[in-house]
């Protein structure tokens, strides 16, 4: 069965930081790209960031330069380190497969406000 499990989430402040971790199950791990997914209530949820089995990584506008998305194949586990952090941030954010799964995670909220 297909799991992911986001973690990191909590409060911050403009301009500060945070480090998202997602443990997933091996074999969608092992397989497909890996992404981080954010959602803000209303909207549709949003691709930010991508990272390919071998490390290649791609991003949204939105965060180009200020966040960062890696993974530990060891660990089945994908990253993504946050810098700058800016009020639009704030959302939810997911885990899954890039294309994504039919399968979500309870998400991890990121909150940047002071």
């Amino acid at each position: 069965q297909v799991q992911f499990v986001e973690s990191g989430g909590g409060l911050v402040q403009p301009g500060g930081s945070l480090r998202l971790s997602c443990a997933a199950s091996g074999s969608i791990f092992r397989t497909y790209r890996m992404g981080w997914y954010r959602q803000v209530p209303g909207k549709n949820r949003e691709l930010v960031a991508v990272v390919a089995n071998g490390g290649g990584t791609d991003y949204a506008e939105s965060v180009k330069g200020r966040f960062t998305i890696s993974r530990d194949n060891a660990k089945n586990t994908v990253y993504l380190q946050m810098k700058s952090l800016k009020p639009e941030d704030t959302a939810v954010y997911y885990c899954n497969s890039v294309p994504s799964s039919e399968f979500w995670g309870q998400g991890t909220l990121v909150t940047v406000s002071s």
